[in-house]
């Protein structure tokens, strides 16, 4: 594979374009999100963590801490609210019972399918003038980024 030429002006511009880009799209639906959160009595950081256990499943207190580049103390407030209105639950590790995994309830789970399959038609619709190859094509190239990102 030839080596990039990153002394070439076009190709830092073009990646710096990229990158304020997919900056710019990621707060878009990001913000999307949040305003569809507002049908819940959920906060944006409850649904983060919620994100986490639904992808990742049970996890310490700990563990969702570092994920959410929280402070434990901060993430065991969240977790307590989360409790409170039943979308999730300390449970003991079946293979150390001194450890305590937070499990994500069905009401959990139904929020974010919800919300994440409204995010998916948002999106669905923003590519509405997308050929079928070319949503392909950006699915590949997206996926084969993060795919090079999540190695690091």
């Amino acid at each position: 594979m030839e080596s990039k030429d990153w002394k070439n002006e076009k190709l830092v511009n073009a990646v710096a374009d990229i990158e304020k880009d997919l900056r710019y799209i990621s707060s878009i639906i990001k913000q999307k999100g949040r305003e569809i959160l507002n049908e819940y009595k959920i906060t944006p950081p409850q649904f983060v963590a919620l994100q986490w256990l639904f992808e990742e499943g049970d996890m310490t207190i700990g563990e969702l801490s570092n994920k959410m580049y929280l402070a434990y103390s901060t993430t065991t407030d969240l977790i307590d609210r989360m409790e409170n209105n039943e979308l999730v639950k300390r449970v003991k590790d079946t293979g150390d019972r001194r450890v305590v995994r937070i499990h994500l309830l069905q009401k959990g789970e139904k929020i974010i399918e919800e919300v994440i399959v409204q995010r998916q038609h948002y999106l669905q619709d923003k590519l509405n003038d997308y050929d079928q190859e070319q949503i392909i094509q950006l699915k590949e190239q997206i996926t084969k980024l993060h795919e090079v990102m999540k190695t690091e």
